[in-house]
């Protein structure tokens, strides 16, 4: 039965966390200090699970390994992405990520290249994306001396920003920020600096200073540049197009009649409501909704006003 794939998935409580997620979607959070909504993910750490039609109490990843021909047949075991929602009411640390070579030899997963399109933004809100040392050696030196206004580049943000963020990127996301990260499927961090800040217990949060020195670039971030196309009703820009995925950006103000180009595709719901039709079967969508559009639907039509980031795996 060609259908969409709607999902339930799971909240993180984090020490940078607040009440966005809440406030701005209406999801029923577990505290004022919730920093993630792991909206589609396979990932052990956090299961997203099917509420709707045939697949209805399957999980992600068990879907994923007994129903193949619902994701193109695809040539991994794991399943390659997750999407999130974070709200960071203070400053996460300032981390890296590795590439899959070194993840999967010191963690057993897969690397992390991300990237976050900015749903909200406070007034001066800022971000971390990249650092000035030009040199292995002085990154190495800099970060023993905490000379972190030196080091670390800061950038303001605002509302509709996107930041491509590969695997070995210096970044961190600040105070007052809501965004929308899509990203491999991997919860490897290694955490820099912290701000010196204290957990519930009065202790400072680990660091991984050795293992950061090891996969942190040299050199700034290239931010990847969005192209847009604009028909009657429907704005449609490629946010990036990458090894590891590909993230548009859709607006819709009417009905729009849409074909499968991917192997299958993960949608969230950001503005606005409206519905979906797949094979005469009508869906409604609204903000803060989440689903999969398997690889046996072929086309689709959604009408609304609505905006939409949508993503697929780049597999090898």
């Amino acid at each position: 039965m060609m259908e969409p794939l709607f999902l339930d998935s799971s909240m993180h409580e984090k020490i940078w966390g607040g009440s966005r997620l809440k406030t701005e979607f209406g999801y029923d959070i577990p505290s004022e200090h919730t920093g993630e909504y792991w909206a589609i993910s396979a990932h052990p750490n956090g299961l997203s699970y099917v509420k709707n039609g045939q697949y209805a109490g399957y999980h992600l990843a068990e879907l994923y390994a007994d129903y193949p021909e619902l994701f193109g047949y695809p040539k991994g075991s794991v399943f390659p992405l997750l999407t999130k929602i974070l709200d960071a009411n203070d400053w996460l640390s300032v981390q890296v990520h590795p590439d899959d070579h070194y993840a999967m030899e010191h963690e057993g997963e897969l690397g992390k290249t991300e990237c976050w399109y900015v749903i909200a933004a406070d007034e001066g809100a800022e971000i971390i994306y990249g650092h000035r040392a030009h040199s292995r050696e002085e990154l190495a030196s800099m970060i023993a001396a905490g000379d972190w206004d030196k080091l670390l580049t800061r950038v303001p943000v605002k509302s509709g920003d996107f930041f491509y963020v590969p695997s070995g990127t210096m970044h961190a996301i600040g105070k007052g920020v809501l965004i929308l990260e899509t990203q491999q499927s991997s919860d490897t961090t290694y955490r820099v600096y912290d701000f010196d800040r204290k957990d519930n217990s009065g202790a400072k949060r680990e660091l991984h200073i050795e293992k950061s020195l090891d996969v942190l670039n040299i050199g700034r971030p290239r931010n990847s540049v969005p192209t847009q196309v604009k028909i009657q009703g429907f704005e449609s820009t490629c946010l990036t197009s990458n090894e590891f995925f590909t993230v548009y950006k859709w607006v819709f103000s009417g009905s729009v009649s849409m074909q499968q180009s991917a192997p299958y595709l993960l949608c969230s719901v950001l503005v606005g409501k409206g519905t979906l039709m797949v094979d005469h079967r009508i869906y409604y969508l609204r903000k803060g909704d989440h689903f999969i559009l398997p690889n046996d639907v072929k086309t689709w039509e959604i009408d609304g006003q609505l905006e939409i980031i949508a993503s697929y795996p780049n597999e090898a």
